[in-house]
């Protein structure tokens, strides 16, 4: 769980709004002590036959204080936990895109969401209003107190037994709020992860029929949170009778010991008046307190759990300077090489064993090979996605680990074989990342990909919204948009997993002949199990079980090579004619 130092940590930069909401309440609390004291000579007077309006005045006045007091340190209190729900999401969200892609293998989407959205909600109560009226709440309680030891001790030990007593039930609860508010926390994540699962991917969802699964999976993660935030309840339920129990039984001692007392002649009516007001004052920082207890309860586990996000690792650049390659090194150096590379996603079983390859400046390469066989970690490797357990990645000759990250992706661009584009306009999507583009140059960029004749099509034009994932547009129209972004940022190599997969035979050809283009003016590395892709690579690696089992020229492949010869028989073999149903 998180600790003070914690909540030191977070509210660097919030104390002072944070001490000027509880002044404020405070001044409240004291413009609250004074009111006994005028009732006690307003009632005095009354009981001798006259009123003093001097002190009623007073009294109202009094009263208009407080509430402006009160009312104003509520506002600092919203205002200022406002500000810091704002600043801290934006500290995870910075966090989150930039935290290894490894972590993201090993967590879920959803429960990070609950964390930057959820749980820095209940952080915001712990410290921007919770912390600062309990520390009013206890300076408050402190100088009732001292009013009501100033009126009458033998009344105060009455109260103080009543109160102590419920405070013992109280703490037991607290100790229990703690542990409730993490686990329904935890369950609350669980259920919007599963809910992210379900919707991300509904087509498959109902292509599957699997909503009934579905719907028992969701059903099972909502009973789950509702049983932790149900127990949370509870606990936090049980505290309003024992508090309720003791104010009650503190007032019906009160007026029993007081007017006994007023009949003897021990206090006046005024001072039973005054004690009993006093002692209604003393319920509110009574119940500040708590609150303040209590929020730090749930508040802690938030915080752990923000914690456990801000402790994921990121991507840090090296503190070492590198200097540009020249353009003459850019032509002459190959753009990316691999240098007995060995890389596993777990310790003990690597993926890719001892792999070295290079690719040229221009020209493309293809990647072939069975599924499974290590061809998309090569690409997540060249993107710096992860780092190699053992071996180099070069970059124009370079160790990639020494050059940052923004320059390393923008030399190296990344066509993914599901395409993803995100909500927005078509417009969005092509410029997304893409840095200052000119029109001609967009438009030419639409040419080489066929999305001219697509764009023109669209109600809008580039500027129709694409739809979530970019469901508006078909498989193939999603692959030339990538396509065109990864080419408009200009890049040295561009890494194309299987861009021809959701192509028809007319517009593979188109891309074929894009591809050509693209290649006399900057490298290619394209993952492929088509044959008409391969054949006009400058150069094949088979991939086989995480080593390169053979590279080559197609030809030079067809000679040599089993795995590639069976490509090219699959391809080369006429298809089995088709019958009509009778």
């Amino acid at each position: 769980m998180a600790g003070w130092r914690d909540l030191r940590r977070l509210t660097r930069g919030y104390r002072r709004p944070i001490v000027g909401a509880a002044a404020l309440s405070l001044l409240g609390t004291l413009l609250a002590l004074t009111q006994p004291l005028l009732a006690r000579a307003a009632v005095d007077g009354a009981a001798a036959g006259h009123l003093s309006w001097p002190v009623l005045g007073a009294l109202t006045a009094l009263f208009a204080a407080q509430a402006s007091a009160l009312a104003l340190a509520r506002y600092v209190q919203a205002h200022t936990g406002e500000r810091m729900t704002r600043d801290l999401r934006r500290t995870l969200t910075e966090h989150l895109l930039r935290v290894r892609i490894a972590a993201f293998d090993d967590g879920r989407i959803g429960d990070l969401i609950a964390r930057a959205c959820g749980d820095t909600t209940v952080v915001k109560t712990l410290i921007a209003q919770s912390l600062g009226t309990g520390l009013a709440g206890v300076v408050g309680l402190a100088a009732a107190v001292g009013l009501l030891a100033w009126l009458d001790p033998s009344l105060l030990a009455a109260v103080v037994v009543l109160f102590g007593s419920s405070f013992g039930a109280l703490l037991a609860v607290v100790r229990q709020v703690r542990i409730a508010s993490r686990t329904a926390q935890t369950a609350e994540g669980a259920l919007l992860a599963d809910l992210e699962r379900a919707l991300g991917g509904i087509r498959l969802v109902r292509a599957c029929r699997a909503e009934p699964l579905e719907a028992r999976r969701l059903d099972t993660s909502a009973g789950r949170a509702h049983a932790a935030n149900l127990r949370m309840a509870g606990m936090v339920a049980l505290s309003g009778p024992a508090n309720d129990l003791a104010v009650s039984g503190a007032f019906l001692a009160v007026l029993l010991f007081g007017a006994n007392r007023v009949s003897t002649g021990a206090m006046t009516l005024g001072d039973l008046v005054a004690f009993t007001l006093a002692m209604t004052y003393l319920a509110a920082p009574v119940f500040e307190i708590f609150q303040a207890v209590s929020a730090v309860q749930q508040g802690s586990g938030a915080l752990h759990r923000i914690n456990e996000v801000l402790a994921l690792p990121v991507e840090r650049d090296r503190p070492v300077a590198v200097a540009r390659v020249r353009g003459s090194a850019r032509r002459t150096r190959p753009v990316l090489e691999f240098r007995d590379v060995w890389f596993g996603y777990r310790p003990g079983a690597p993926v890719l064993r001892g792999v070295g390859f290079t690719v040229p400046a221009r020209g493309q390469v293809a990647l072939v090979g069975p599924s499974g066989a290590g061809k998309s970690t090569i690409f997540a490797l060249a993107e710096r996605f992860y780092e190699p357990d053992r071996g180099s990645v070069l970059l124009h000759g370079r160790d990639a680990r020494f050059t940052p990250y923004d320059r390393h992706r923008a030399a190296v661009g990344l066509v993914e074989q599901d395409s993803p584009l995100l909500a927005g306009t078509l417009r969005d999507n092509l410029l997304y990342g893409a840095g200052p583009v000119t029109d001609r140059d967009l438009n030419r960029v639409l040419a080489m990909t066929g999305l001219t004749r697509v764009a023109a099509g669209l109600p809008a034009g580039l500027d129709t919204p694409v739809g979530d994932h970019g469901r508006r547009l078909s498989g193939g129209q999603r692959q030339r948009v990538a396509i065109a972004r990864c080419l408009l940022a200009r890049p040295d190599l561009i890494l194309l997993d299987e861009p021809t997969a959701h192509l028809d035979p007319d517009s593979e050809r188109a891309l074929a002949a894009t591809l050509h283009d693209v290649a006399q003016v900057c490298a290619l590395m394209i993952i492929a199990h088509r044959f008409t892709t391969v054949r006009s690579a400058s150069r094949v690696l088979v991939i086989d079980d995480g080593v390169i089992a053979a590279s080559g020229t197609p030809g030079e492949l067809l000679l040599t090579s089993p795995y590639y010869q069976s490509l090219a028989e699959v391809r080369l073999t006429p298809p089995h004619p088709i019958h009509p149903v009778p």
